[in-house]
């Protein structure tokens, strides 16, 4: 079984006193653990079904929810990413993102410039998915995909990385992906977000993918599509230590209810992407069923 690593510059970005809790086994690094023990920093095992103190969702009192929904909203891209959505739904999709003032809405190629003309500069910025949902095509139609979404009006971008070539130690080769993409974007208020599909990976593959990621220019690393298992805490904290401040974390899949994206946002992601926005915002508990869907 391979083991997640923990580095000295995951354990460099901690405050002095804090607790690193990483998803056992793991392997820290002898540089990692001076620092550690340099700064009084204590680093934990943690079991995947294990939770960080305070991460159980609690329900919030009415008078917060108003309150919250702002904030919230402002943190959410909301998603139409299925293989059969229809001109309509993408139509529905941005109307709604419209009135639940959320950041953005994130769709397929084929529909970047129905989504622009349908929003018509009304808040919600355009995002759509690169190389979707696999990462396996070729890093020229991955660039050319985001290029021509940008010229028609596209400011993020969501793009798999090369998930073989990760596995295989390529790294090279999934920087020179990345960089590709990044070339690729002319508008200097255009947003890269790097998806790494995170459920696949081990810990060692999440932080070098991470760091790799942010090398090459990303904006935000994305936990991954939705397609194989749920964002989680674990996966959050481990991309944050990994990339310090240098980049935003978006977090990705599974995210059904307002507690649920809270915990992550807690646990240091920036953005949440659901295909649930409404859900997410108007819930009143958190969702016990099934974690399962696009991202």
């Amino acid at each position: 079984m391979k083991r997640g690593l923990v580095s000295e510059e995951m354990v460099s970005g901690l405050p002095e006193g804090s607790t690193l809790r990483i998803t056992k086994p793991f392997i820290v690094t002898p540089s990692a653990a001076d620092v550690a023990e340099q700064r009084s920093i204590t680093i934990v095992e943690v079991t995947p079904s294990d939770e960080p103190p305070g991460s159980t969702p609690q329900a919030e009192p009415a008078s917060q929810q108003g309150s919250d929904h702002a904030s919230l909203a402002a943190r959410i891209d909301s998603t139409l990413l299925d293989p059969e959505a229809t001109p309509d739904q993408i139509v529905s999709l941005c109307s709604e993102a419209v009135a639940l003032t959320v950041k953005a809405v994130c769709v397929n190629p084929i529909f970047v410039e129905l989504a622009v003309s349908t929003l018509n500069d009304r808040g919600p910025v355009v995002a759509v998915v690169c190389g979707f949902p696999l990462g396996a095509t070729p890093s020229i139609i991955k660039a050319a995909e985001a290029g021509l979404a940008e010229a028609q009006g596209a400011r993020e971008f969501d793009m798999v990385l090369s998930l073989g070539q990760l596995k295989a130690g390529n790294l090279v080769c999934v920087h020179k992906g990345i960089a590709k993409v990044r070339k690729a974007l002319k508008n200097r208020s255009s947003i890269l977000k790097v998806i790494i599909e995170a459920p696949l990976l081990t810990n060692e593959e999440k932080v070098m993918a991470s760091i790799v990621a942010v090398e090459a220019g990303a904006d935000f690393v994305k936990t991954g599509t939705g397609k194989s298992g749920p964002a989680t805490v674990e996966d959050v904290i481990l991309i944050r230590q990994s990339v310090g401040g240098h980049a935003q974390i978006k977090a990705a899949g599974g995210i059904r209810d307002r507690y649920t994206a809270r915990r992550l946002l807690s646990a240091g992601a920036d953005r949440i992407g659901t295909s649930r926005a409404a859900i997410v915002l108007n819930s009143q508990k958190p969702d016990t069923g099934t974690r399962a869907g696009g991202a």
